[in-house]
This record gives C-alpha cells, structure tokens and sequence, in this order.
C-alpha cells in the first residue's frame, strides 16, 4: 500500500437509510475533493404530483420516506392552506403537533439507540451492542414504541399515517384513547429524561461547525409543525420567501440537488433548531439540557445525540401537555374550496427544516411542484466536515479512516431516501 492510488471503499454505509457513495481524493498529502454520490434513481415525486388533485399531495408525499411520513404530510398541508387561505380549529391544530410530536419521538429514539450510539460505545451494529446493553437497547425501543402509539392512534398507522388530510382529519380520536395513550406517554417521557442523564455521560470529540444555520421559529413555543423561517445571522422570513434564500442546483456526483442560503452553504436540523430556539424549549427540557452538558447553543455535530435525546424528552412533555389540554373539536377538518395560486409550507422534519410549494389552478388541479428535503440541504455541511476529518487524520490506515468517516456522516442521520437518495467510500491518495 502507497499513498498513490490509494483507494478505500466501503460497499454500504451501514446504520443510515438509503444508498450512495463517498469519493475522496488527497493530492500531496491534501483533501482535493470530499464528494458525497448519491446514486440512487430519482423517484420523481415533484413530476408525478403534476396533474393530480390538491388534495392528494399529503398522501402521495407521505410515501417518500417510511421514517417521517408526517413531515412530508405536514409541510403539503401547511402549504395548500396557506394558498387556500384555510387556517385550522385549535383543537385540530394541537391534534397535528401532537402527531408530529409522535415522529419526532419515533425517529430519534430509532437514530439514538439503533443507528447512532454504537458509534461511541465501539460497537458495529446495534444487536451487537444489544448483546452487551440489551436493557439499554430495549428501553430505547420502547420509547420509539411510544412515539409509534401516538402516529397509530391520530394517524390510524405507524408508518405512512392514513388519517391525515388537508384541513386537518378524516377522524377524531376519543378522548378515552387519548387519556390512555397520555398514561403511555408519561413513563415513556420518565424513560427519556433517564436516557438523556445516560448519554450525556458519554465523551464526544471536539469540533465546532461555522456554517450558517437555518431552521423553523415560533413564537408560541419550540418549533415542529410550523413556523417562520429564520437563520442564525439573523434573517427571517416566512416560507413563502424561502425560494428566494435557498436555491437549488445539481452537482455532476449525485442525483440529488444541493442547496445554497445566499449563496452559501447551511446546516438545518437539530443543531440549529437547537441553537435557534432553545431559549423557547419548556422549562424542564431546558433544565435537562444544561444537565447534560449543553449550553444554549450547539455546534458539535457528534453532540446532536445529546441535542436529540432533549427534543425526545420535550415532544414526550409536549404531547403529554396537547393531550390535557384538548378539547374535541366539533368537526374533524376545516373544509377547503381550492383557488389558483401558489402555496408554501414548512415544518420541523427531525432531520430539519422541510419545504413545500405547490402550484394549483382553479380547479384544484396541481400545474407543479417543489419539494426541498432537509438530508439535501444538508449535503454540502456534510462533504465539507469529511473534507476537514479527512485532512486531520490522514496519518489513520484505511480501515480507521473509513470508520471515522462514516462515524462523520451518521451524526447528521442523512435520510437518503429523502433527499433523491449511501456508502460506497473510494479514496485516493495521490
């Protein structure tokens, strides 16, 4: 082995969804190139969506990721209400976050214990760290099992919920199985504060991201399901101007467009939610924060376990709190008489912000579509990290180096599938 034409590959990152490849190339002891291929087929959603009613987008769109269904859902319907000038009950409304607190609960209690957390205990996999920590494997699956009690009950499935509409609901849950699902939701959240105490014992390495941050703001509290869209050099704007921030464009390695705020590279998802808004967290959860070591901000990206394990602990409080507060609402949904015009929406995706834009005529019909996931908008902070943990440790054999960069990427949980769609891992040192 020479460092010329010294190649790595690794056939499939393991512990992350979807597919795709990592290319790095070091000229005279230089990271040139740090290349994040994504390689998976388009599926063509925004195409297929053309033509179809208004109505159907949280359906259809629902169907591109099994992991945050309700995201998808969420952001269509934010933005055909918006361009149809519907706004929803409030009882409908806390039924829609707390859906969304479901998800949010599911999806990182998955990436915590399933996906990420054998990275700092030296693990491979998770069953093989279950065969050393199965109460801790366990438990953490029965948080997700929590999170997936609440998507059964309001979206009548756990994965790719059936229940949600534009305007709100086709049914209302009683009361009753609300109550019961609360009495679940109380020791889950027990569980996730104890959780959160254990992890924030582990050792992280020390790295801090410069890059700018956007994620989704609320003045009524943390944000999930809706909000403004704001940046943490202090740029807000509601999601009908996020065209004009974030642009698109392709890149000749991957299927998957890339996306730029202002023309430079952004971080959404934990880290800036957290670092955004986490003077709006509920008092307990920001209490657990400072337990565990976070400050008001975080830049660390091998600490978002920590950042997640807190959003864990607050959806569960903040799901608790939607379901004592509730009141049944005297109609399952608002109805909505379509218009033309063009409709924007956003919500918190647990993987960060996710935009919708639709296009529809007078007759409901959809003249086009924009859908801009949160794994895409991440892949330029994420290439640009390997460039830099690459360029640090170039003194590691193939095997270590391998290893640490896909410990690098399992931090920001890329959900492939989402963003067209990883790791084939080829380096060369030249």
């Amino acid at each position: 082995m020479t460092l010329r034409g010294r190649q790595l590959r690794v056939g499939s990152l393991a512990r992350v969804e979807g597919e795709g490849a990592l290319r790095i190339t070091v000229r005279d002891g230089q990271v040139e190139r740090a290349e994040l291929n994504i390689y998976e087929p388009p599926r063509f959603f925004e195409a297929f969506l053309r033509g179809r009613g208004y109505t159907e987008p949280p359906d259809i769109t629902a169907r591109i990721c099994g992991i945050c269904p309700v995201a998808y859902q969420t952001s269509a319907c934010n933005a055909l209400e918006q361009l149809c000038g519907v706004e929803l009950d409030p009882p409908l409304a806390q039924l829609r976050r707390l859906l969304y607190c479901g998800e949010w609960i599911a999806s990182h209690s998955l990436h915590i214990f399933l996906l990420h957390l054998p990275d700092f205990l030296g693990y491979p996999d998770a069953l093989s760290l279950a065969r050393d920590h199965r109460e801790l494997v366990e438990q953490g699956l029965a948080l997700k099992k929590a999170g997936n009690a609440i998507l059964e009950l309001l979206g009548g499935r756990p994965i790719h919920p059936v229940n949600v509409r534009v305007g709100g609901f086709y049914a209302i849950p009683s009361l009753a199985d609300l109550h019961k699902l609360a009495e679940q939701l109380c020791g889950a959240r027990a569980l996730a504060v104890g959780l959160a105490r254990w992890i924030g014992r582990l050792e992280f390495p020390d790295l801090e991201l410069d890059h700018e941050l956007l994620a989704a703001t609320d003045q009524r509290g943390y944000a999930i399901e809706s909000g403004e869209v704001h940046t943490s050099s202090g740029i807000r704007f509601p999601p009908e101007e996020f065209s004009a921030h974030v642009r698109e464009h392709q890149v000749p390695h991957s299927t998957a467009l890339q996306a730029t705020l202002d023309r430079s590279r952004y971080l959404t998802g934990p880290l800036a939610r957290y670092t955004l808004n986490s003077n709006r967290l509920s008092p307990s959860a920001r209490q657990l924060a400072t337990e565990i070591g976070l400050d008001t901000t975080c830049r660390n990206p091998f600490r978002s376990i920590l950042v997640r394990a807190v959003e864990v602990a607050y959806a569960c409080e903040e799901a608790i709190r939607l379901i004592a507060d509730f009141e049944t609402p005297s109609r399952a949904w608002v109805p909505i008489t379509p218009r033309a015009g063009i409709g924007h929406g956003v919500s918190e995706a647990p993987r960060g912000l996710l935009y919708h834009r639709y296009d529809i005529d007078a007759a409901g019909s959809i003249r086009a579509a924009t859908i801009v996931p949160p794994t895409a908008q991440n892949q330029a902070v994420i290439e640009d990290d390997l460039r830099r943990t690459v360029s640090e440790h170039l003194d590691l054999d193939d095997d270590a180096l391998t290893g640490l960069c896909e410990r690098t990427i399992r931090n920001y949980d890329p959900c492939i599938s989402c963003s067209a769609h990883f790791l084939d891992l080829e380096m060369r040192r030249r």
